[in-house]
């Protein structure tokens, strides 16, 4: 690593990006996200999938006869069978699936029989003049989808109380407590672009979400370490308050995090937008957008939120508060010797740290004590004799 380089200055803390200092702005930051995700949660919800909202599905090449068909013209297809066969069932809107050639739709509608759905099949095969074997139909039951989503909800709870757990005695409750927090902003807000996004909720989604759990665990471990290796018997006579250590040891793994995250990130973005926005790859970018979304989160709040909420706790505790206040007050007692002008010689060590017995006014262990001196010279010697 050069000497000058930006790595090696964080590391040493000459670069010294105030982060903990500023911990109010980032919290800040971090409640606007979650509101704006939750909001988002609660109004527009989520654009379940058939695997979880159950129900039917046809998919329907875009070329048939050598002709393309719009995607107004298969919905609307669709639509005049499914009502001949079910009157009440609702169609939802068409999406597209790959390009070119190999272009298709997909077409849910409400769950319809088996009976009402091969029936379907058989019209809209007749209204748009291709084989029934062209078109590809699936089923799906609401209850199955509703023991996906439990059993998802289930695994999360159990992951959550796994790695809090875990921590606990990896480090401490405290250090637990924010990396739980962090994780919990990674979940919402992930699901809140997901939300605002609007991209189908399938089971590659519930993949990713448990993907990005494990990626922003490990980046917050990262740092945490480095806090628990910087502040380990800090209370001892550091120099430095424990948000300021916490300060250091985010720079010291600020470069660390930033380029495991960038190399993490670039194939994901090349799943996410030359997979499923180029290539037209659909079931690829469920999986891209959470995953790109949750890494990207993930370094923000390990960096941003957890390690100065995690500094944030520990300056309530008496012990580190006693040892902020030692710290603040020994600085404070240098600027006002500086600001009066005081000197002192050199090489000599400042009030505060200057050992007792030192200076030469105690006798070396073992020494005999001085007798007194009169002004008389040697007839005051203990057994001396006056002349």
């Amino acid at each position: 690593m050069a000497r000058n380089s930006l790595a090696s200055r964080l590391y040493q803390g000459e670069a010294n990006l105030r982060i903990v200092g500023r911990r109010k702005m980032w919290f800040a930051v971090v409640a606007a996200m979650v509101v704006i995700a939750l909001s988002s949660i609660i109004f527009r919800g989520f654009h379940l999938g058939i695997e979880f909202a159950g129900g039917s599905e046809f998919i329907v090449p875009a070329q048939v006869s050598g002709k393309t068909l719009t995607q107004e013209e298969i919905q609307e297809a669709v639509s005049q069978a499914v009502d001949k066969v079910s009157p009440d069932a609702e169609v939802k809107a068409a999406q597209q699936v790959g390009d070119g050639a190999e272009a298709s739709f997909k077409i849910r509608s409400t769950e319809l029989s088996a009976a009402d759905m091969q029936e379907a099949k058989a019209g809209l095969a007749a209204d748009l003049g291709v084989d029934v074997t062209q078109i590809s139909d699936s089923q799906v039951s609401s209850a199955w989808g509703g023991t996906v989503i439990n059993k998802a909800v289930l695994g999360l709870v159990i992951f959550l109380l796994l790695v809090t757990a875990y921590l606990v005695v990896l480090f401490e409750w405290r250090m637990a407590l924010a990396a739980f927090a962090s994780l919990l902003v990674d979940l919402t807000f992930t699901a809140g672009v997901y939300s605002l996004v609007g991209f189908e909720l399938t089971p590659y989604t519930v993949i990713g979400f448990l993907t990005i759990l494990g990626y922003s665990l490990y980046d917050v471990v990262v740092v945490f370490d480095k806090v628990q290796e910087n502040t380990r018997g800090i209370t001892g006579g550091s120099t430095r308050t424990y948000g300021e250590a916490t300060n250091l040891a985010i720079n010291q793994t600020l470069m660390r995090s930033l380029n495991t995250s960038l190399v993490a990130m670039l194939p994901v973005g090349g799943v996410l937008f030359i997979g499923a926005g180029l290539l037209g790859a659909g079931t690829l970018k469920d999986l891209g957008l959470v995953l790109f979304v949750g890494m990207g989160i993930g370094v923000y709040s390990s960096i941003f939120f957890a390690a100065p909420l995690l500094s944030w706790l520990k300056d309530r505790e008496p012990r580190i508060k006693a040892h902020n206040a030692r710290v603040l007050a020994r600085r404070a007692q240098r600027s006002d010797d500086v600001a009066s002008g005081e000197r002192r010689p050199a090489g000599r060590p400042a009030t505060d740290e200057v050992p007792a017995f030192a200076g030469g006014t105690t006798p070396r262990p073992g020494a005999r004590p001085a007798g007194k001196r009169g002004t008389g010279g040697a007839g005051n010697r203990p057994g001396g004799k006056r002349r």
